[in-house]
């Protein structure tokens, strides 16, 4: 029998209770669940220190606020930065609806915005190369439920939450031998489309066939749920777990790194980056910067591009022409010609002062080409 809390006892209850209806009108279940505990965390404390608080009127910003802020700080152990962030900024929401609602305008400024700490910068996960390999292939050769729906988030990069949301008509023809995957509404409170090739199509069908298999009764979604959401993922995570485990892998690698994996497969594809966004279904172009993983070898690649095709310079001949033209158009040959051996030699030294001068050389003959294509051709 599940256990769950007694009601909670406090004047202001009634009062924040309404609140958080009034927000969690078009809000996720879960979300309400985060606004609830944000706002129990908060009467209890207030009932511990402050009894005699009984009215929203009696609300000050020192000690109330900041003493709670201090309590979430002193727990043991620590909460997490995106939790306390979290609950902070719930907290700022409530006070303004209560501020709103019930006209007292100073709940609008008990917490304040410099309050909540700034997210720390996480770096994208994705999987090695090598961990990605080892789990793809024990996938295939299991074959089961869960090998096949982490297959999928490999393969389409989304949420694991989405994919257990995935309807039994998830997949839809989008042309001949073309196929997309509807994502329903999720975190952001958007749908998309996410193109498959012919093995994602077989996935779906696999778990289309375990979905057969299952003696639930049907609830049109893709993946049968023995109980709640929450234990189907879950059920989810354990199974990767143990697949780690058995491989040897770390065994806290979390089904998100999947979706890292993706983002940062298709950007090293030729992804343009607004196409990665739609794919990801983020409306922020920071956020799919988070997903994406630039690796030191990426960032030699694209260096050495740099350097052996500078934008200061003018477009060089593939090769000196055997034969120059008279008047201007010759000369312009020329200097083209001299600035291509001048490029072409300068590569051979190492960096040094002598490259450098080179460099500004070559700047030079791009300013006096500049020059003379204004001269009229004689």
């Amino acid at each position: 029998m599940r256990w769950r809390r007694p009601p909670l006892q406090h004047p202001l209850a009634p009062v924040f209770a309404h609140a958080v209806e009034s927000l969690s009108t078009a809000l996720t279940p879960s979300s309400k669940r985060n606004y609830d505990i944000v706002v129990r965390s908060f009467l209890v404390y207030l009932g511990t220190k402050y009894p005699k608080l009984t009215r929203l009127e009696q609300l000050r910003r020192d000690p109330h606020i900041l003493g709670w802020m201090a309590h979430l700080r002193a727990q043991t152990p620590p909460l997490a930065t995106a939790t306390c962030i979290g609950r902070l900024f719930a907290l700022r929401t409530i006070f303004h609806e209560l501020a709103r609602t019930s006209h007292l305008t100073e709940l609008a400024h008990l917490l304040l915005r410099e309050d909540i700490p700034r997210s720390p910068h996480t770096l994208p996960r994705p999987l090695t190369p090598e961990q990605d390999q080892l789990l793809q292939q024990e996938f295939m050769r299991r074959n089961d439920l869960g090998g096949n729906v982490f297959l999928l988030l490999r393969s389409t990069g989304m949420r694991i939450g989405e994919c257990v949301d995935l309807s039994y008509g998830c997949l839809r023809s989008t042309g001949p031998n073309q196929w997309a995957i509807h994502v329903p509404l999720g975190k952001l409170k958007t749908e998309r489309m996410v193109p498959v090739d012919a093995f994602g199509r077989d996935l779906v069908y696999r778990l289309r066939f375990f979905r057969s298999l299952d003696p639930l009764p049907a609830h049109g979604r893709l993946l049968a749920r023995p109980g709640s959401k929450v234990a189907t993922l879950v059920q989810l995570c354990d199974y990767l777990h143990l697949v780690c485990h058995s491989l040897g892998l770390p065994t806290d690698i979390v089904p998100h790194q999947f979706r890292h994996t993706y983002a940062t497969e298709m950007l090293r594809s030729g992804v343009s980056f607004p196409v990665l966004m739609k794919l990801l279904g983020h409306v922020d172009p920071a956020m799919t910067m988070r997903y994406v993983d630039v690796a030191l070898t990426d960032l030699e690649r694209e260096f050495q591009l740099a350097r052996a095709k500078p934008r200061h310079l003018a477009p060089l001949p593939k090769a000196t022409p055997t034969t120059l033209r008279k008047g201007r158009d010759g000369l312009i040959d020329s200097i083209l010609a001299a600035q291509h051996s001048m490029v072409i030699f300068r590569r051979s030294l190492p960096n040094s002062d002598a490259r450098a001068r080179l460099d500004r050389l070559a700047n030079r003959l791009t300013k006096i080409l500049a020059q003379i294509k204004k001269l009229q051709n004689t």
